[in-house]
């Protein structure tokens, strides 16, 4: 046989052997199957994988496929439904003044200049240490062109986690998140152990209620100073108090409620500060209540682990299908 013959001839077996295999892949189909993709609901529930569809038959419309939605908790990604939270500032020294600068950038591309007003604000925006022992919430002002700027104190050397929580003019409430470096050497340290009393400027903050996995949850927030009860707090951001929670593990942003606001008739100013959390999972979580008294906003922390079955607690509730971000604080 000639060397064009033997060509063709392992030509033809190529086309064999790939015609084999396109028809094999065609009657199993892709390998694998779909991957399920968890819902986007609030109490972080996955959702089992959609069942395969079927083709039409003649003069039959298919139904569109339902764009399953994401479980993941706020905070944990830069970017979601077409929002990015870009840092302009790359450099930022430790205990040094910074005015920090970013941007959030639309499905369009373009920087977000119109924003939905919560909680007295556009866009809050929250520092912490990813050791959870330090935290900012910074009320950032537009610069122009959808430019925020903010002055920043990071204490020491390390990693940060940024947090970016607004709603965009027309669109839903996001929490977009991301990592700030401070240059220098640092001991990582260990998550703060649990406690439900907190000590801030005198005042003394106490927690009860439990956190449950997959469930709404009270939690009711007692503050006193000088061991009596403070029966005047004064709204901070529309409410009497604010309360962020971050998962211990991968600093995941949940979502927390408060119940009642001022000159609702029905909410006391003090001494109780009542919130709805939900987390989504086990694990340890670091909350941090904002409160203002005498003209002045203080913070009070607390570790506090979800383990409990909700069957326990007789104040929790089904996550409802659907909730606004709460959260807001600084100093």
């Amino acid at each position: 046989m000639n060397a064009a013959a033997k060509l063709g001839a392992y030509m033809a077996g190529l086309a064999l052997v790939f015609g084999g295999a396109l028809g094999l892949g065609n009657v199993v189909g892709p390998m694998g199957g779909e991957p399920v993709k968890p819902s986007h609901g609030s109490g972080g529930h996955a959702v089992a994988a959609p069942a395969p569809q079927t083709t039409a038959g003649h003069g039959e419309h298919a139904a569109p496929a339902q764009q399953a939605k994401s479980n993941t908790p706020g905070g944990l990604q830069v970017s979601e439904n077409g929002y990015t939270f870009t840092p302009l500032t790359t450099a930022i020294k430790p205990d040094e003044p910074t005015d920090f600068r970013f941007t959030v950038t639309g499905p369009d591309g373009k920087a977000v200049t119109d924003y939905q007003v919560q909680h007295d604000k556009k866009l809050h925006f929250i520092v912490v240490s990813r050791d959870l022992g330090t935290f900012r919430h910074l009320h950032p002002v537009e610069a122009g062109d959808g430019v925020w700027s903010v002055e920043l104190t990071l204490p020491e050397a390390g990693a940060y986690r940024a947090f970016a929580d607004f709603a965009p003019t027309g669109g839903q409430a996001l929490t977009l998140g991301g990592d700030l470096l401070v240059a220098g050497d640092y001991t990582p340290k260990a998550l703060p152990a649990a406690s439900r009393t907190s000590e801030v400027d005198g005042y003394t903050v106490t927690l009860d209620g439990e956190l449950l996995p997959g469930r709404q949850s009270k939690l009711t927030l007692k503050v006193s100073k000088d061991g009596k009860p403070v029966t005047d707090l004064q709204p901070y951001l529309g409410a009497y108090g604010h309360l962020v929670a971050l998962r211990g593990s991968d600093l995941a942003y949940l979502h927390v409620h408060p119940d009642g606001e001022p000159g609702d008739g029905k909410t006391r100013p003090g001494p109780e500060i009542v919130f709805y959390a939900e987390v989504p999972s086990r694990g340890d979580y670091r909350l941090f209540l904002d409160f203002q008294h005498e003209g002045k906003v203080r913070t009070a922390d607390f570790t506090l682990g979800a383990e409990q079955d909700s069957a326990a607690d007789p104040d929790a509730k089904p996550t409802p299908g659907s909730t606004e971000h709460g959260a807001d604080h600084k100093h």
